[in-house]
């Protein structure tokens, strides 16, 4: 996957990771990207690349996705204002932790 997110930047270079959090199930990705990029062609992009490389390196793959539906799934969240950058990119970098069942929970 990390991989892929790089060679996604070869032709993309002015989209930039902040933060990368790759889970067996899911990614988590802090990014800056200029406004001449609508965000919704920034995620397929990256998506439609990172399964296309998947399903390559496990065939196994396209049988378990039979529908034609790809891996990834049709959400993502995207906040461009009022969340502080700092508390994106702890939340990315908790992710790993919390999905692991690491994270210590403030009650």
């Amino acid at each position: 996957m990390e991989v892929k997110l790089q060679e996604v930047r070869k032709y993309h270079p002015d989209w930039e990771y902040i933060e990368k959090g790759i889970a067996v199930d899911h990614v988590h990705l802090h990014m800056i990207i200029p406004p001449k990029y609508a965000v919704s062609k920034v995620v397929e992009s990256i998506k439609s690349n990172t399964s296309k490389a998947l399903k390559e390196k496990f065939g196994f793959l396209e049988k378990v996705y039979w529908d034609g539906e790809g891996i990834w799934g049709t959400g993502y969240f995207v906040s461009t204002v009022g969340i502080n950058e700092e508390t994106i990119k702890r939340y990315v970098e908790m992710q790993g932790r919390e999905d692991a069942g690491q994270a210590e929970l403030e009650i």
